[in-house]
């Protein structure tokens, strides 16, 4: 019986509900939606928490569930809570071509007789909670909190969505991305105790990125990343260069970062060039395929707009924050066949345009759950062989978080802490707050004061599915070709495939050439690890108490086993090895030790 209800819930859509539906519709529901509606019929419950992954069909599911609910007065009509103005109205366009009503301009007082609910914002809510509470108690109410993850924004809004939807008839809950990693409990989100005895989220239905990947509901996600010599003066004036990609500290790798996203570089010029060309040959196979590159401010998106207008003889639409105006720049680049959109911060989060397959994360924000978000803009599928292409820069941290795409996490309470170890997914609340902020002030504050001087670009490496391929290139040359050339039509198994040949020829072309002309490091990607400082420390600790058991070991001085070390495996003092000759080391003493024993 359960199944044969959820089976028929679209028959309560209304006739005008299109055979090819637009955003947040659909004329029929994928398998993981039909689950998650069987489950939710089979239990009725008053609370129920789904989790999938961005592009999976989050908004059809719920629309269906709000259908069958008003049709079987269960409720009586309808609130959603969306984070920005731009999804409030997406929601209201959505619910409207299969016969719900939400009125996206509710203020207050009574809703129209010709609306079945409202469509309105977090933000909206921790205004008024009140106002939404008297809506709720006066008729039965499903109340949907689309990325409730946002409820936990600000306490303010957390209490404020309990003080208004606490007396709800029924609640669904949709997240497309990682939990927060504060540890602030997200409203009518259940946590169970596991045997560690922390507190998780736990939802009622998940769908997680690998899942719907294997479905063909998204795409596979490309990552090319993207390397580099930087040079920069800090407030001191010193000036300092580095490499990305290459072992330095925290802070020297922020500002390495923001030197490589400054547009009076070579750095961003020579990306967005690569990306254009991506996309030009994504088009090929998918004509009206378009590009995002994801901006961290106003201004840097403004320079980045004149960058891709010199370079593609084109203007890119911009859009510099969530207003009405933003909104309709949105919905016109949606359906026209226009190349480049240059976004800022979470108005990407806004961004549901299907032919988007070019990204560019141009932002210093690196948080998981903003990474997530962005990278979802690129994977919502129209059909098979569709892939996504996202450009990066090489920082540990991302190449980390692109290595993890089919990673599903909960919301963790109660998270222990170790004296002295960092958490590599705790967001601070100040970095919270600049990734969630709607509107793009000038703080009038600057994180880490330097001046960017000098950047140049070198391909690094390409990421697909938890696996690295490439070896390090110039902008503009044969090897890069190959990966920019890759077809934009492909099944993921032959994206793998094609990787790895492209790696093939690119290393037998390698060895044909002389000594003297490997001007780049010439080794292939998995060889060559993105390790981040903590990760260094770590090597170094690792030798040191390897040869500090030698020592007792042997009877040796601790300088005589480096010595021994450096000569047998090559190389600088344990200070300046990189993590490649350090690993060496660690394996060269543990050999000496099992001789020994």
């Amino acid at each position: 019986m359960v199944t044969t209800a959820a089976a028929s819930a679209s028959h309560h859509l209304s006739p005008a509900f299109p055979g090819r539906a637009p955003w947040g519709t659909a004329g029929k529901l994928r398998a993981w939606q039909q689950g998650a509606m069987e489950k939710y019929l089979q239990e009725q419950p008053r609370d129920f928490l789904a989790v999938a992954t961005p592009g999976a069909g989050k908004t059809t599911f719920a629309l269906t569930l709000a259908s069958w609910l008003l049709h079987h007065h269960v409720v009586q009509q309808v609130t959603v809570v969306a984070p920005t103005e731009h999804l409030k109205k997406q929601w209201a366009e959505a619910a409207a071509r299969i016969g719900i009503k939400l009125d996206p301009e509710y203020s207050a007082g009574p809703v129209g007789k010709d609306y079945h609910g409202v469509a309105i914002t977090y933000a909206g809510v921790g205004v008024r909670p009140m106002l939404h509470r008297n809506r709720v108690e006066q008729r039965k109410t499903l109340v949907i909190l689309d990325e409730i993850h946002h409820a936990g924004d600000s306490k303010s809004w957390g209490e404020a969505c309990l003080e208004a939807f606490e007396p709800a008839t029924r609640r669904l809950a949709l997240t497309g991305t990682p939990f927060r990693s504060d540890t602030n409990p997200i409203p009518f989100v259940a946590y169970e105790e596991g045997d560690d005895g922390i507190r998780r989220s736990a939802a009622d239905y998940t769908y997680g990125y690998g899942s719907a990947l294997r479905d063909g509901v998204v795409r596979p996600v490309i990552f090319l990343s993207y390397s580099g010599n930087m040079r920069w003066r800090t407030k001191a004036g010193d000036e300092i260069e580095a490499r990305l990609g290459e072992p330095m500290t925290k802070d020297a790798i922020s500002q390495a970062w923001r030197t490589a996203l400054d547009p009076r570089g070579e750095w961003m010029p020579s990306v967005l060039r690569a990306a254009d060309q991506r996309l030009t040959e994504v088009r090929k196979s998918v004509p009206d395929a378009g590009a995002l590159v994801i901006a961290t401010d106003q201004d840097s998106a403004r320079s980045y707009a004149k960058l891709i207008r010199e370079i593609t003889g084109s203007k890119p639409t911009v859009v510099l924050s969530d207003d009405t105006g933003a909104s309709k720049r949105i919905d016109d680049f949606s359906g026209n066949d226009d190349r480049w959109m240059v976004a800022v911060r979470m108005v990407s989060e806004g961004v549901d345009v299907p032919r988007l397959a070019v990204g560019v994360y141009a932002t210093t924000i690196s948080t998981p759950l903003f990474f997530a978000q962005a990278v979802g803009r690129f994977v919502r599928s129209r059909r098979r062989g569709e892939t996504a292409s996202v450009f990066l820069p090489t920082i540990p941290n991302l190449l980390g978080f692109a290595n993890e795409m089919e990673r599903e996490r909960d919301h963790v309470l109660d998270k222990p802490k170790k004296d002295g170890e960092e958490d590599p997914y705790a967001e601070s609340e100040k970095e919270m707050e600049e990734a969630n902020r709607e509107q793009d002030e000038d703080t009038g504050e600057d994180m880490l004061p330097f001046e960017a001087l000098e950047s140049d670009a070198v391909f690094d490496r390409v990421t697909y599915n938890g696996a690295d391929f490439g070896m390090q290139a110039h902008p503009g040359s044969e090897e890069e070709q190959d990966y920019l050339g890759i077809p934009g039509l492909l099944e993921p198994d032959q994206v793998e495939l094609l990787l790895q040949k492209r790696q093939a020829r690119q290393i037998a072309h390698s060895r044909k050439k002389p000594d003297s002309e490997a001007d780049l490091l010439e080794l292939p990607a998995e060889r060559r690890p993105v390790v981040s400082h903590k990760e260094m420390m770590e090597l170094r600790r690792q030798l040191n108490n390897m040869v500090g058991a030698y020592v007792h070991q042997s009877g040796k001085p601790h300088g005589v086993i480096h010595t021994e070390l450096r000569r047998v495996c090559g190389g600088p003092p344990a200070a300046e090895a990189t993590p490649g000759q350090l690993r060496q080391r660690i394996a060269k003493v543990q050999e000496w030790a099992t001789r020994m024993r």
